[in-house]
């Protein structure tokens, strides 16, 4: 087995805080010290896995282990994974290896408080059996939610509208879903909120403010890469409802990057500091003297308040970071172009958006 020298981190990538020798986390901010090293180890863990070549996964998994905590949940779950790979590897040799059939076991008599439970015992039984199938149905919510998301919206908006919208929120959550997987990091699908959007539930497991920012963008890159598909469908077939459909895909995924709350632009303003948001201001009241859509006004303020905040000492102040700076502005100007060319192309046509 090959060896793998680990670098010493004097500072702490996140916050930049001098580290403890042989430091795991970084006792300011609680961030993994290696975590730009585990996300390489998991992506060609990942990679190992999705050819099958379990033993050499695996051995990425364990070389990730002493850069760990030892009694983090990330360590845990990643002893869990290697113990799930060697599981796999010896699945295919245990199912050549012929066995003789063996009787069946008599049926283990109930437990004990069934009896005292009386005539209930055997209903909560059959309760405690019927679990698999209540977890299915946890597991399934996200096709209950969505489906029930698709509903909603049809009724009030009528199918095409509707089924369109709710496929590009879909699209927005998938964003965010598939750059968490492809870090290696453990995340549950999309959960739909009627009325209310939709979200991704995930481990953060020690990542970095850019990786944080990065998978909070990757909504919005998606949800744009949905409506420039839709504005494009609009000007090859002249339906007014794909215009519909790419100016509120436009409009959504702006809204999201106001930087307040729990909206994907909060998260990703945790990895820019003071010039960065400024610049960012600078940026937004531009894009809305171009555009004059009043909702980057309210981008623009939180921004301010974001600004305030950072200020007063209300937020920790990160390294700076100027490639999470660049993909949020990069995103604000394309959707910036989407509204600006939308309401242009219906104007062209003579329609309007209902």
């Amino acid at each position: 087995m090959s060896t793998i020298t680990h670098p010493v981190i004097q500072n702490c990538p996140n916050c930049d805080a001098s580290l403890p020798l042989e430091a795991l986390a970084c006792p300011q901010c609680h961030s993994l010290v290696h975590s730009v090293r585990l996300d390489q180890l998991a992506k060609d863990a990942r990679a190992l896995e999705a050819r099958g070549l379990y033993p050499q996964a695996r051995e990425l998994w364990e070389y990730s282990l002493p850069l760990l905590p030892h009694d983090s949940k990330q360590a845990e779950w990643v002893r869990q994974r290697i113990q799930a790979l060697q599981q796999a590897e010896a699945g295919p040799l245990e199912a050549q290896t012929p066995t003789a059939p063996q009787p069946k076991p008599p049926a283990p008599p109930p437990p004990s408080w069934v009896k005292k439970l009386g005539p209930f015992g055997p209903l909560a039984l059959l309760l405690l059996k019927l679990k698999s199938v209540l977890f299915f149905l946890l597991k399934a919510k996200f096709l209950f939610s969505f489906v029930f998301f698709i509903v909603l919206y049809v009724g009030i908006f009528g199918w095409r509208y509707g089924l369109g919208i709710s496929v590009c929120i879909l699209i927005h959550e998938l964003g965010h879903y598939i750059d968490i997987k492809r870090r290696g990091l453990p995340a549950e699908m999309p959960v739909f909120l009627p009325g209310l959007g939709a979200y991704v539930r995930w481990n953060a497991l020690g990542v970095t403010r850019r990786q944080i920012a990065q998978i909070s963008l990757a909504g919005p890159l998606a949800g744009w890469i949905a409506a420039a598909i839709c504005f494009l469908l609009y000007t090859q077939t002249g339906d007014p409802i794909w215009a519909a459909l790419a100016r509120t895909g436009a409009f959504l995924n702006t809204l999201n990057l106001i930087p307040v709350w729990m909206l994907d632009g909060g998260k990703a303003f945790l990895a820019l500091g003071e010039i960065e948001r400024v610049a960012l201001l600078i940026l937004t009241l531009g894009l809305w003297y171009y555009t004059r859509e009043g909702l980057f006004l309210f981008v623009a303020a939180g921004i301010v308040w974001r600004v305030f905040t950072l200020f007063t000492g209300r937020e920790q102040r990160p390294v700076p970071d100027w490639s999470s700076w660049l993909y949020y502005a990069a995103l604000l100007i394309a959707l910036a172009v989407m509204l600006h060319a939308t309401p242009d192309a219906l104007a062209n046509q003579g329609r309007t958006i209902r």
